[in-house]
């Protein structure tokens, strides 16, 4: 049972909620609720388990909201989609909603990029050359760690890079690696991180240096939000890499470098993003059994705190030597997802752009090598087979 400070605790957070957080709730509470009602049984049944993910999300998102902690309309909605996905509820957020949320993200980020901040970018090699360290050796030490479980040397390898998730499923596939235990292994890696640093800067920086996203500025340019049905399919027919996120990002970049526009959208807004990101990631998890869920989380989780330690080393050197700081810096190499990363950045007020240009080098560098990498282990294998 709870005890009576934290109840008293909770209460006090509850008083404390903005209108817009309140309206959030009630909002996406009401339109769930509306649209199942609104739709016949035969007809909604496509519907169902994005309704349902949605409804858990909504009251994930609400109660992580009294806590105060950062990006709750995301990892509330998370950890309950993932409640509700090991107790066997049909759960599941469509690609394209997911798509466009993700190029709603892309847009508050690129936005924030200002002609101060594209200046800084010649000095950040020093920082970009320590990531890219700071990756080799975090993936040599979680191989490692994944050989000494019983993964093949393929499978622990592309289990261990930290980025391109679909990628190193498909191509670890390919060249003989065993594709459920690296997308199991590399969904918890993401899993883990987003459920580890919130609380982790929550504890850290304390609930009052959480502004939340949006909370400081006028709401402007809604209306590039219409144009993501256009650029999204336009991007991915151009390979351009991550393109749910990066082709938003871009040109949300460009007109407000070029002083055209700022898409700066409402605090219930992005609190709504949130809830579709978390739900889309909890959902994931379909079908995993508790049990299953246990033995693997156990040596991804290892492989977690073994990959942030590492990196942990390479951010404190680009504290050290560069001047950022160290929540910063951490962020910035962190082996989550761009996405929400740079998010978590945003919500912390964490310098977003400096994150997320490190998280997307790294994406960049790591699809670069991706074909050397899969040449290298195909050679291993063959060379093993005429032994």
């Amino acid at each position: 049972m709870p005890s009576v400070p934290l109840l008293q605790r909770l209460k006090a957070r509850a008083s404390r909620l903005s209108p817009a957080h309140w309206l959030t709730a009630v909002t996406s509470l009401r339109a769930v609720t509306s649209l199942k009602a609104a739709t016949s049984l035969k007809a909604d049944a496509p519907l169902r388990p994005l309704l349902t993910s949605l409804a858990l999300g909504v009251v994930g998102g609400w109660l992580f909201q009294l806590t105060g902690m950062p990006l709750a309309w995301m990892l509330g909605p998370l950890v309950a989609n993932l409640l509700g996905a090991m107790a066997g509820l049909k759960l599941g957020v469509p690609d394209r909603m997911r798509n466009l949320f993700l190029g709603v993200l892309g847009l508050t980020l690129g936005a924030r990029v200002s002609p101060e901040l594209v200046s800084h970018l010649s000095s950040w090699w020093l920082s970009a050359l320590l990531l890219l360290a700071g990756v080799w050796a975090s993936t040599l030490a979680c191989a490692a760690w994944y050989r000494r479980c019983g993964f093949d040397a393929t499978s622990a390898w592309f289990s261990s890079v930290p980025g391109a998730l679909t990628a190193m499923v498909v191509i670890g596939e390919r060249i003989g690696g065993d594709p459920q235990h690296i997308a199991v292994a590399q969904s918890l890696r993401v899993l883990l991180v987003i459920m580890i640093l919130p609380p982790l800067y929550w504890v850290l920086e304390g609930a009052a240096g959480t502004p939340g996203i949006g909370s400081d500025v006028a709401v402007s340019g809604l209306w590039l939000i219409a144009v993501l049905p256009i650029l999204l399919p336009l991007a991915r027919r151009l390979r351009i890499p991550n393109a749910s996120l990066l082709a938003p990002l871009l040109l949300a970049l460009v007109l407000s470098l070029g002083d055209v526009v700022r898409f700066s959208p409402p605090v219930w807004g992005t609190d709504v993003m949130q809830l579709v990101l978390g739900c889309a990631i909890g959902a994931r998890f379909k079908g995993l059994t508790p049990r299953v869920l246990v033995g693997v989380m156990g040596q991804s989780g290892v492989a977690t705190l073994i990959s942030l330690s590492v990196l942990g080393c390479f951010a404190e050197l680009i504290h050290q030597l560069m001047g950022v700081p160290r929540d910063v810096a951490f962020l910035a190499l962190a082996p989550g997802g761009i996405g929400e990363m740079a998010l978590l950045a945003v919500a912390l007020d964490l310098d977003p752009i400096f994150v997320a240009f490190h998280h997307l080098l790294r994406l960049i560098v790591l699809m670069l090598l991706l074909p050397v990498m899969a040449r290298h282990f195909r050679h291993r294998r063959a060379r093993e087979a005429t032994q």
